[in-house]
């Protein structure tokens, strides 16, 4: 007995002295992020020591993914076409000698060889804590960036995420705190809003490919009927389909601001006044109070 009891203390020293340790690196981890950011000088020799001391920590296993993240990057000023670029303004515009506007735009450029490293870091934080989200959306996010135009890895990596979801007998984890369902719905939907605002073909074809996805699994949520309209409005403008889906909201929510508006806006593009009529006295009943107000003016203007 008294070697077993020896052998508890010997261990109960050991997981103090190990929580001891890895608490210490926690502080000069956070004072040379605070000082240098999160992959400035001595950061990764913190990380490396704090990794023997404590190998599946989760701070440190995002401190990893984050270090290398952020080496991989640069940022570079390129000329794109158009008045924006994945969502975002110019950061100059110029003439070129016909007296075009040149737009340049501020994008970050990756070193593959250090971005792979985080992704193996993202995956080492997945292996070792699989249930909590925000690892998986550290790497969703990792390819979001990496990819651009064409979100395909991204849009691959979050159809598995839905589908694993389906298959799980536990609850999820956000940052050591357990979320429902409702949770991860409204996640999915900021990664389809994410794909909606890259403003491309590839980008809105995620959106609508995921959209889908999500709607055959949580068809009373009408965020993702909501997607498919605005679909059909701006990347193919079949405003007789984006109807059919606004239409299907407000058929279960009158007050629904998102299938009104664009509704409204839907009309404008085909210059369907009738139904520009309906939907504006939609706005009038259901909308916010500027929105209101705004609405009730146009209707005046079209019973002239």
């Amino acid at each position: 007995m008294k070697k077993i009891f020896l052998s508890a203390l010997v261990l109960v020293f050991a997981v103090v002295a190990s929580g001891q340790n890895s608490s210490r690196y926690e502080q000069r981890y956070d004072l040379l992020v605070s000082q240098f950011g999160p992959a400035g000088v001595g950061v990764e020799t913190v990380l490396d020591n704090w990794a023997k001391a404590d190998s599946t920590n989760a701070k440190m296993l995002l401190g990893r993914f984050t270090y290398f993240f952020t080496k991989a990057q640069s940022g570079v000023v390129e000329s794109r076409p158009g008045k924006k670029y994945l969502g975002m303004e110019p950061v100059l515009t110029l003439k070129d000698s016909l007296g075009n506007d040149v737009h340049y735009y501020q994008i970050n450029v990756f070193d593959d060889d250090i971005y792979s490293q985080a992704l193996k870091a993202a995956d080492k934080a997945v292996s070792i804590w699989p249930d909590r989200l925000d690892f998986r959306f550290m790497k969703a996010n990792a390819f979001l960036a990496y990819e651009k135009e064409s979100p395909d890895m991204a849009l691959a990596y979050l159809l598995s995420l839905v589908d694993e979801n389906v298959r799980r007998k536990s609850s999820w984890t956000y940052e050591d705190e357990k979320v429902d369902q409702a949770f991860f719905q409204d996640a999915m939907q900021e990664y389809c809003f994410s794909f909606y605002s890259i403003e491309t073909p590839a980008g809105y074809e995620a959106f609508r490919t995921l959209s889908e996805k999500l709607l055959t699994l949580f068809p009373d949520n009408t965020d993702f009927v909501n997607n498919l309209g605005s679909y059909y409005l701006i990347a193919k403008e079949d405003y007789k389909t984006a109807y059919k889906y606004y239409n299907k909201v407000l058929k279960k929510h009158p007050d629904d601001y998102t299938a009104i508006k664009n509704s409204i806006l839907a009309a404008r593009k085909q210059k369907n006044q009738k139904l520009e009529k309906k939907y504006l006295e939609m706005m009038v009943k259901y909308g916010p109070e500027n929105e209101r107000l705004q609405a009730q003016g146009r209707l005046a203007v079209l019973k002239k």
